[in-house]
């Protein structure tokens, strides 16, 4: 989810620049697409975790979204450094070292498993989040970048259904292998030897899916390495100012990178308290893993609406699209909040349709005319993403002082927020 960085200043003939030419290589976007459906599987797991980690370590809700905080807190931490990072080594190495990063991640839930140390899983959690935000600063600018200007919103708002059926399919089977627990005691029930060896055996399942996922990664890796100089002629302007944070003055790009803000924070809110949600006795009142399974429907009305939004895009004004989804994911968060049963439930789910054109779309919006700041764009929108850890903790503290519903509030209120920067900027920049 990061800007492209500027090409304009290379000498290779197949290399965008400002005037609208793009990269000409032909099979490289099944790789892109590959990316992103490796790191939108991979953040949507924490939806199937966190309630499972929450009753393994009797956490409150505040808690439990610091899962998310660490996880989102890469993107603050690492965004700036991780768009440096790939202006000197190039798009191709700087896939590399992303997926070695989340490979290592990966391995760590190894030792907070056997230790069974709630702060070791957040480290974990921080570490893989962390390559993650390295090979999405790769991701966009390619995808940006591999056709012409005019068909960029279309064809971002395509790649991001890629990542929407990663975060649709990791889901169901993670729910399975993690929710499926047969176990007739809960931690709360348990003190001393007892409850560290039932943590151990119970995240033992978390362990063998993030084990899977690093061998996975570290093939990805290896492919990836073998093409390593297909790109000739890359070359990246060096950024201006202070890391590029000048460009926030700017309102269309300061208003937009809020929204990637707000609109990350939000969706990562609501697909973190599904589980629980669905399982309260007032909405579906159904078991954990049965729950679980459900976040797919979340994730995968995204991935459907970006399959038809890349349509829509070449039709319809960007901004007028982005805030009539924007004012249905209002709708569908009242109608959740006050009914019951399965309407309740599922307007909620449905949520996830309206996201799906929202991250691509207040991206493209943001960024149109950066011109030679793209590369610091790349950065800036890439620390917005850090909503995703600030949100969710702030949801997680209003639903711990009144109840899941009473929160959803906050991600209403993300969305009245993007809801007005689409009129804002319905026109061209």
């Amino acid at each position: 989810m990061a800007l492209a960085p500027d090409l304009s200043t290379s000498t290779d003939p197949n290399v965008a620049d400002d005037a609208g030419n793009h990269i000409d290589a032909p099979g490289l976007q099944g790789f892109v697409f590959g990316l992103f459906f490796i790191f939108g599987g991979i953040t949507s797991l924490n939806d199937v975790i966190i309630p499972k980690l929450k009753e393994l370590f009797t956490l409150s809700w505040t808690e439990a979204m610091l899962v998310q905080f660490c996880f989102f807190f890469a993107y603050f931490a690492v965004g700036i450094p991780a768009a440096k990072l790939v202006k000197r080594i190039g798009y191709m190495r700087g896939a590399v070292a992303g997926l070695l990063v989340m490979m290592t991640g990966c391995l760590l839930f190894i030792p907070a498993s056997q230790t069974a140390t709630y702060a070791l899983f957040l480290f974990a959690f921080f570490i893989l989040a962390s390559g993650v935000v390295i090979v999405q600063v790769v991701a966009n600018p390619l995808i940006s970048l591999l056709g012409p200007a005019k068909t960029t919103h279309s064809r971002l708002t395509f790649a991001q259904a890629f990542n929407s059926l990663g975060t649709t399919i990791f889901p169901y089977f993670g729910a399975i292998l993690i929710l499926g627990s047969l176990a007739t005691v809960t931690a709360d029930q348990l003190s001393g030897i007892e409850l560290e060896a039932y943590r151990t055996a119970e995240s033992q399942a978390i362990v063998n899916g993030y084990l899977g996922i690093a061998i996975a990664l570290a093939v990805v890796a290896l492919v990836v390495w073998m093409f390593r100089n297909r790109l000739k002629g890359e070359k990246h302007e060096a950024s201006s100012g202070f890391a590029g944070l000048d460009l926030l003055k700017r309102s269309r790009f300061g208003f937009g990178a809020l929204c990637i803000f707000l609109y990350v924070g939000g969706e990562v809110a609501i697909g973190s308290i599904i589980v629980d949600y669905l399982q309260q006795d007032s909405v579906m009142g159904i078991g954990e893993q049965a729950a679980g399974k459900l976040i797919a429907l979340y994730w995968g009305g995204a991935m459907v609406g970006r399959f038809i939004g890349s349509g829509l895009l070449r039709m319809v004004s960007p901004g007028l699209l982005l805030s009539t989804v924007a004012t249905g994911a209002i709708a569908l968060l009242l109608i959740s909040a006050n009914t019951t049963g399965m309407l309740s439930g599922y307007s909620l789910l449905a949520i996830g349709l309206m996201n799906s054109i929202m991250f691509p779309t207040i991206f493209s919006l943001a960024c149109e005319k950066l011109g030679s700041r793209a590369a610091d764009g790349s950065g800036i929108i890439n620390v917005a993403i850090c909503g995703g850890a600030v949100v969710p903790l702030l949801f997680g503290v209003v639903a711990d002082a009144t109840t899941l519903t009473t929160a959803l509030i906050i991600p209403a209120i993300c969305y009245a927020v993007i809801l007005t920067f689409g009129l804002f900027a319905r026109k061209p920049a």
